[in-house]
């Protein structure tokens, strides 16, 4: 496995995201999420939000070979499975979909750190591009009091950014009304984020499968990559465990202790007390011993 790290000029703090033109090719596991998703029925996005919007929701996270994710997709998406295939989102005859996250934390990584540490009341707070449509989409994402997932969001326009006052005061009212305290007097841009994603969705449940990911540190101005042969993939649901973890396990695949923002800081800075997805880390962006 290799990752690669370069060094540049960190965006303006708060100027509106940067979006690359596409995220590089990741070759094996941007063919492998490509062709998963072209391989089944579609269904589109109003569907998707009616049968699984799971603005809350539980989420396990895999790094998976592709070869192993082909295998995997081709069982959940198999027309004879019981109680249904899942179905790829397909959205103007597109199955797969290019991402830009630009996430904000304190100068002192806040956010970071009460994620590695276990604090219930963390919060990550970023925007989100969806670079086929233009869509921009502030949100600030809590962790619930069963450990699940709850993510709010304000739509960006024009050269909105999220330093401004409006997501500043819904921030600010986020954090007051579902934990109690205050926003954070300063936040910068800390990370960015591009990748190519596949969702598949079956009734109450979504699977999220990312290839190609590019991680850059817009403090230092370094970059890693995720290896090319392997594919993130998120299940989401309200429930527990799914069909999908299921097969995921039985194929010897077991959750990661992994998350785009945190094992991404975790890889660009050695420094950082960052042991719980260092891991993780190493499997996704390279380095020795291997994902299990």
């Amino acid at each position: 496995m290799t990752a690669a790290v370069r060094q540049g000029a960190p965006a303006p703090a708060g100027a509106p995201a940067q979006v690359p033109t596409a995220p590089p090719a990741a070759a094996a596991a941007v063919r492998a999420i490509q062709d998963a998703a072209h391989a089944t029925a579609p269904i589109p996005l109003a569907e998707v939000n009616a049968r699984a919007e799971l603005m809350t929701r539980f989420d396990r996270s895999y790094l998976v070979p592709a070869e192993t994710f082909l295998s995997i997709a081709a069982r959940l998406t198999d027309p004879r499975r019981p109680g249904g295939p899942f179905r790829a989102l397909t959205i103007d005859g597109r199955r797969a979909f290019r991402y830009h996250s630009v996430y904000y934390d304190t100068p002192g990584l806040r956010s970071f750190h009460d994620h590695r540490q276990g604090r219930r009341l963390r919060f990550k707070v970023r925007e989100r591009v969806y670079q086929d449509t233009g869509e921009r989409q502030f949100e600030v994402k809590l962790k619930g009091r069963r450990g699940d997932t709850v993510k709010h969001r304000r739509p960006l326009a024009g050269t909105d950014t999220p330093l401004d006052a409006g997501c500043r005061a819904f921030l600010a009212d986020t954090l007051q009304r579902f934990y109690g305290i205050d926003s954070p007097a300063t936040l910068q841009p800390s990370l960015s984020t591009d990748y190519l994603r596949a969702t598949f969705v079956a009734d109450g449940e979504r699977i999220t499968c990312d290839a190609g990911l590019v991680c850059d540190d817009l403090r230092a101005g370094h970059r890693v990559r995720c290896d090319a042969d392997l594919v993130l993939v998120e299940t989401k649901t309200a429930g527990h465990l799914t069909d999908a973890d299921r097969l995921l396990h039985a194929c010897g695949v077991r959750p990661a202790v992994f998350t785009k923002y945190c094992g991404a800081l975790a890889a660009l800075s050695p420094a950082l007390p960052g042991n719980r997805w260092r891991r993780a880390a190493r499997c996704a962006f390279g380095g020795e011993g291997g994902c299990y």
